[in-house]
């Protein structure tokens, strides 16, 4: 195996994502916009980094159906947003008051949000959802896992790994190696009789 494989029991499951998320929206003593900014981690598999350096006008969000954010780092990429996470967006949107062109995601004086703000939300909220022996085995020791998480979660729906890979902008090879428990081959549901009429010799060449 990979030593890039991450290991299966560490990453967040959709639930387990969502009370995570539920336990940060719902604490009156976080800063409002940490939960936005770590559900659009979770839900756009941005690395925080990105996430903190996104303006308002990255995001595309329709009243209905899904949106898109325009990640500027590197080559640049596009991902989409779900329904859901595009209400959030414009609820926090409006509830900050910003404009096109300011960070979508600022700190209290202005600047991007600290690294320090949401990486104490976040281990708050795994303190306060996860149980202790999933916070001693390391299920979701960084707030990266969200991204992690949501790679995943991308491929164990069906994705395909290509799209997956250009939404994440990252390769398609380099997902075989960090997910392998997504390429097994046991795991795949084989339609064998299309293959064996797909398979299937000339009459001629028949025995």
């Amino acid at each position: 195996m990979s030593q890039l494989a991450i290991d299966e029991s560490t990453l967040l499951s959709e639930w387990r994502i969502g009370a995570l998320l539920r336990w940060v929206q719902e604490n009156p003593g976080l800063p409002g916009v940490v939960f936005p900014f770590l559900a659009s981690m979770a839900g756009a598999a941005l690395l925080p980094g990105e996430a903190t350096r996104l303006r308002v006008n990255d995001v595309t969000l329709p009243e209905e159906g899904f949106g898109e954010v325009r990640v500027r780092a590197g080559e640049g990429r596009s991902v989409p947003l779900t329904p859901d996470l595009v209400g959030v967006l414009r609820g926090w949107i409006d509830q900050a008051g910003l404009k096109p062109g300011e960070l979508l995601f600022p700190g209290e004086r202005g600047g991007p949000l600290p690294s320090s703000v949401y990486r104490k939300a976040w281990k708050q909220a795994c303190e306060a959802v996860l149980s202790r022996e999933e916070n001693e085995a390391g299920v979701g020791e960084k707030v990266a896992s969200l991204r992690e998480s949501c790679l995943d979660l991308w491929l164990k729906t069906g994705v395909p790994v290509w799209g997956v890979a250009e939404w994440a902008g990252l390769s398609a090879s380099w997902f075989a190696q960090r997910y392998p428990h997504r390429f097994r081959v046991e795991d795949v549901e084989l339609d064998w009789e299309h293959l064996n009429q797909v398979m299937a010799l000339p009459d001629s060449l028949k025995q």
